[in-house]
């Protein structure tokens, strides 16, 4: 009994972040929605200032010409985010989190081409008018005769073969190291499209402030990229020295790898984080995949657990002992410095079970007080049986397996054998007392939004649910 309430005290002190961690949350929320606000107000300055919006009530071709200025200050201001947003800044990554920040890359993303393909069109069609010349004769000058455009061209069709294949309808019909690879043009895209922007944009060198403004801000987005996503990266895994030491069948599909490397904790990482490894096992290493630590961080010992589904997962089981590893992280919010609550009810499918057998194995709780919820399509699927059957033992964990077919009558994240249930009534049937729950999720991104939308009929505050998404 009196380990039960020590376990129980232990649980309620460390739920939820003090009074200093929240107030740093929030401060670095502050300080990344300002930096963003920030930026925006110049873009909108420098639209004004020369003459936007007078010139844009004009009307006539001067209007549709100022509209492109605007345009395009704006999404270039947008891919500027975008770059950014991938890059790993700490400031973004502390201020809004992995899942959000995904989100945000590819609103982003989107919101920047279009308003790209509208600048374009407007400025052919307005120098076009202003010119008194038919379009198709304003685009090829536009192309030949400036400076740049050559280069911004070729970064236009780059961007262009970028988005149709982010489309997700085209990314469900490509391997994901494939749709990876061609992602990463767009970095080469945004630099032959720079160019153009710096040397002939009217808003890029309106006055020598404006110039010292985008020559900074471009000049501190790839700072940042080859700070945070190569140099750091680099450091860190050459002072780590990780290399595989175990790899191990899990479940029908799944596989376990466990390495080693030399004063881990130095990284600093939490249960329910992820890392982007690398493989130094022959052709292809260089394409990274994030994967969640499946056990607990352990000064000398890191393990990440996956489903086989693709050619990257597919390695992780022919890995040698000896293999080294590049890592990039730790990353990602679905921590247990999040939690509110006294009690824990843990949600996974498939491998997103993984990292929420780690946050139970390091996190406080009273026995009985959390609940792990695993989605497989067959019982011999499930994965890193063996962690929860220790934590059902030893930590009063209450398992709850849903295997099977997918449910077609009732909420699609739960199985056939379950469908007389709706999705909330089983979620308030595994957690009656659920305001002293905190719910995280992880798995599938479609799998988890039949959950949150369950969630949301239950009215549980977004406050309470953590999650971590990988997708772009």
């Amino acid at each position: 009994m009196s380990t039960s309430r020590l376990t129980g005290s232990r649980a309620r002190s460390s739920a939820s972040p003090t009074g200093a961690a929240r107030r740093r949350a929030e401060v670095w929320h502050v300080i990344g929605v300002s930096a963003i606000w920030l930026t925006s107000l110049v873009i909108v300055a420098l639209w004004v200032s020369g003459g936007g919006i007078q010139t844009s009530l004009a009307g006539g071709p001067g209007a549709l010409t100022s509209l492109s200025r605007l345009t395009g200050l704006v999404s270039s201001n947008l891919l500027l985010y975008q770059v950014l947003l991938m890059a790993r800044v700490p400031l973004f990554e502390h201020a809004f989190g992995h899942d959000a920040i995904t989100r945000m890359h590819r609103l982003t993303g989107f919101w920047s081409f279009w308003l790209f393909l509208a600048h374009i069109v407007l400025v052919v069609v307005g120098y076009a008018g202003t010119a008194g010349i038919d379009v198709i004769r304003q685009a090829w000058e536009l192309i030949w005769d400036y400076p740049g455009m050559l280069l911004a061209t070729a970064g236009t069709l780059l961007l262009v073969g970028v988005v149709i294949l982010s489309i997700r309808r085209a990314r469900r019909k490509m391997r994901y190291e494939s749709w990876h690879l061609l992602h990463l043009y767009s970095y080469l895209g945004v630099g032959l499209a720079l160019p153009h922007q710096l040397w002939t944009g009217a808003d890029f060198l309106a006055s020598p402030l404006a110039t010292f403004y985008w020559w900074t801000v471009w000049a501190v987005a790839a700072g940042c990229t080859l700070i945070y996503r190569v140099a750091l990266p680099l450091a860190r895994s050459a002072r780590s020295r990780i290399r595989v030491t175990q790899v191990v069948a899990d479940g029908s599909d799944g596989v376990t790898v466990v390495m080693t490397g030399d004063r881990l904790n130095r990284l600093r990482t939490k249960a329910g984080q992820f890392f982007i490894w690398r493989f130094l096992d022959g052709p292809g290493w260089s394409r990274g995949h994030p994967f969640s630590v499946s056990t607990r961080p352990y000064t000398d010992r890191l393990t990440i657990t996956a489903k086989i589904t693709g050619d990257g997962t597919q390695r992780l089981s022919e890995l040698k002992a000896g293999t080294r590893v590049l890592i990039e992280g730790p990353y990602g919010h679905l921590t247990g410095d999040r939690r509110r609550g006294t009690k824990l009810l843990m949600l996974g499918a498939g491998a997103g079970v993984a990292p929420l057998v780690s946050l139970l194995q390091e996190q406080p709780y009273a026995p009985g007080a959390a609940t792990l919820v695993t989605r497989d399509s067959t019982p011999d699927a499930a994965v890193m049986s063996w962690a929860i059957r220790r934590l059902v033992e030893k930590r009063g964990v209450r398992h709850v397996p849903l295997d099977g077919p997918r449910s077609r009558v009732s909420s699609p994240w739960i199985p056939k054998t379950y469908e007389q249930w709706a999705g909330a009534q089983l979620i308030r049937h595994l957690a009656p007392d659920l305001a002293n729950y905190d719910i995280y999720l992880c798995g599938p991104t479609r799998w988890m939004d039949s959950v949150r939308a369950d969630l949301d009929r239950l009215r549980v505050p977004g406050s309470r649910i953590h999650s971590e998404a990988f997708d772009i």
